[in-house]
């Protein structure tokens, strides 16, 4: 979850998400360096979210999907908590918007 804490890394992650890029397209869309991006997708593959192969002259960088399915795994009893207490609150915003049309206190 480290790897994951800078949010260059996790619009990495996002772009690698959508299929295998090289360095140059994962670094066109940042104001940092190439230097600074190779350092991010370094981390990343240290931490086995990221797979690296050569093609000819380029470095083709791909999304691994593992770790992320045990972040997921970590955090599905969170869900059901969140859940519930996202549908009190839906319930509760309910309750005023029903309360003002009805000319009564929110």
């Amino acid at each position: 979850m480290q790897a994951l804490a800078d949010p260059t890394r996790r619009d990495l992650v996002a772009l690698l998400a959508g299929g295998e890029r090289t360095a140059g397209e994962l670094a066109a869309p940042f104001r940092v360096s190439r230097p600074a991006i190779s350092r991010h997708l370094r981390v990343l593959r240290e931490a086995g979210l990221v797979s690296v192969r050569a093609d000819g002259r380029e470095r083709r960088y791909s999304l691994d999907p593992r770790p992320l399915r045990e972040i997921d795994d970590w955090l599905e009893p969170y869900r059901d908590l969140w859940a519930q207490r996202l549908d009190a609150l839906d319930t509760e915003i309910a309750r005023g918007r029903r309360a003002r049309r009805e000319g009564g206190p929110a």
